[in-house]
């Protein structure tokens, strides 16, 4: 029998053609990102944006997120002597990603800054490390939101917001008053209602100690069962109210909190979603009975708000993916990148991410400024960010879908990450209210919220005249807005989001960019698929300021 050499066998197995990793690369070299951080107040922190974008991009934390979602969490209900302890086992990945993010201040940090644009930073720094993976931003998003609502009962504040405001992550529970440092979770929805939690059936029975409950019922979704303390609707006597439920109390036995399970879900999937069962659980009041959705409206606000800036990520990340590998990837003789259909659909997948990227940190702008009391910048972030919400979540998955098929065969293989992300995308628009849930809510806000119309076409005004697609497509939502109906709400919702974001690109973007978004999102030249920009779209100036390391 005939062998050939060694090096001759292996020779079917030369690599060519074929893309290097992409890590380390820097998440922070965004342009849209860095000059909207500049512009909403926040230029202070581009050098600790710049560090922490270096650090997302690394291989090490790269491979934390691969990792983190690999070894998926594990729910402990009793430990080996048969005691309940429902307890959940993270990869040390896990902890890895959740140390870094609560010390660089993407939890409830921004609280406890009163410099102004400290809400932008964390923001900013959410766009950035969130090219590591998605589910450990759940319970920092959490965190964050939790605190004005908790200042509602300003003794309980006083005791937990020091703690939920800091920068060490403190995974262990124990006694909170003990840790040094919290997160904060928070559980509404129930199998009966969803969204609906005026129908949640959860009682609260008080006790002979002022503003202290226990609580029965059981809970449908609740996500990072680790966290030290929850936020919880529940039926008092006086109606649906808010209520402070921590995993260990005072005395430091455990808090009645029973995993029942955890959720088997499509994306997410490094973070653990649970149903807790209350039995006699020890809770405390928030604000005042009947008035828990008034109560923790305030969180809603805030998680929505981290999911626009989620899938503004999700989009930057995966355009980045799709641009690196059409940049060393040939075919029928040519650079990927060099071939004027794949430019086509990499620079539309640019305008939506820029544009998403864009209005994710006006949002953040407005949501610094409100809470710094301008009653205008509140009333512009109350239905500009449902409209995000609605909007931004929604194009989440097309668009992951479109820069996974930029890599083909490659990016349809767990191993690249791809398949992860789009698992990822529809989630952001399902959590903190689905779409039809945010189309009514912006309803809602134009009829019910003096100021929120005003806020939104004062905002649009800004651009007024510079581009008459845009003055075309204002004076239609105004037209739209006087017969506005529960069945058109997506229509309308869509509508504002797309102005808005025209708006925003005019004002700030270059040129080129406004124009492709105002010729094709606003003036119809476009087709129903990303890809579809028209002929006169400035594909290379749109690159160049899309993809790192230019075209």
């Amino acid at each position: 029998m005939v062998t050939s050499p060694a090096h001759e066998r292996s020779t079917t197995h030369d690599v060519t053609n074929q893309a290097p990793p992409l890590a380390p690369y820097d998440a922070c070299e965004d342009t849209a990102l860095l000059e909207g951080l500049r512009r909403e107040g926040a230029g202070w922190a581009e050098e600790n944006i710049r560090r922490l974008g270096f650090r997302a991009g690394s291989t090490e934390a790269q491979d934390w997120g691969d990792q983190a979602n690999r070894h998926e969490p594990v729910l402990r209900t009793h430990d080996r002597y048969g005691n309940r302890v429902d307890e959940v086992e993270f990869h040390p990945s896990w902890h890895h990603l959740m140390r870094v993010a609560v010390a660089e201040g993407l939890a409830g940090a921004p609280w406890a800054d009163d410099r102004p644009g400290a809400h932008v930073v964390r923001t900013a720094g959410g766009l950035v490390w969130g090219h590591t993976e998605a589910g450990h931003g759940c319970p920092t998003s959490m965190t964050y939101a939790a605190v004005p609502a908790l200042r509602r009962q300003p003794e309980l504040a006083k005791v937990y917001e020091p703690l939920l405001t800091g920068r060490e992550y403190d995974p262990v529970l124990r006694v909170p008053t003990e840790k040094r440092g919290l997160l904060a979770g928070m559980g509404m929805t129930e199998k009966q209602g969803g969204s609906d939690v005026r129908t949640n059936t959860t009682a609260a029975t008080p006790t002979a100690e002022p503003g202290v409950y226990t609580l029965r019922g059981h809970k449908w979704f609740t996500s990072a069962p680790m966290c030290d303390v929850f936020l919880v609707l529940a039926q008092a006597p006086g109606g649906l109210s808010c209520f402070l439920v921590p995993r260990v109390l005072p005395d430091g036995s455990r808090n009645t909190f029973r995993i029942q399970r955890l959720k088997d879900k499509l994306g997410n999937r490094s973070n653990a979603s649970s149903e807790p069962e209350f039995d006699g659980t020890v809770a405390w009041l928030v604000g005042p009975e009947g008035q828990g959705v008034k109560t923790i409206i305030e969180m809603v606000n805030c998680t929505r708000l981290d999911c626009v800036m989620s899938s503004a990520t999700l989009m930057r990340k995966t355009l980045i993916e799709a641009g690196h590998h059409a940049r060393h990837r040939s075919a029928f003789g040519a650079r990927l990148l060099e071939q004027p259909l794949m430019r086509n659909v990499l620079a539309d997948l640019a305008l939506e991410s820029e544009a998403a990227t864009t209005l994710t940190l006006r949002l953040a702008g407005a949501a610094d400024r409100a809470v710094r009391g301008d009653a205008g910048e509140s009333a512009f972030r109350r239905i500009a960010t449902a409209v995000g919400k609605y909007w931004v979540t929604k194009r989440g998955p097309a668009f992951t879908a479109e820069a996974l098929e930029c890599l083909g065969g490659n990016g349809y293989v767990e191993e690249s990450g791809m398949p992860r992300h789009y698992r990822e995308a529809p989630l952001l628009s399902i959590w903190e209210g689905s779409g039809n849930v945010n189309a009514l809510d912006v309803l809602r806000a134009l009829s019910r919220e003096s100021g929120a119309r005003d806020a939104l076409f004062a905002e649009l005004a800004l651009a007024q005249g510079a581009d008459a697609r845009l003055d075309a497509a204002v004076t239609r939502l105004k037209g739209r807005l006087s017969e506005a109906s529960e069945t058109g709400a997506r229509r309308l919702v869509e509508q504002m989001a797309l102005t808005l974001q025209a708006s925003l690109l005019v004002r700030h973007a270059p040129a080129p960019v406004a124009d492709a978004f105002c010729a094709t999102r606003l003036g119809g030249d476009w087709g129903h698929a990303f890809g579809t920009l028209p002929d006169g779209a400035d594909l290379d100036a749109i690159l160049e300021r899309a993809l790192p390391g230019g075209v």
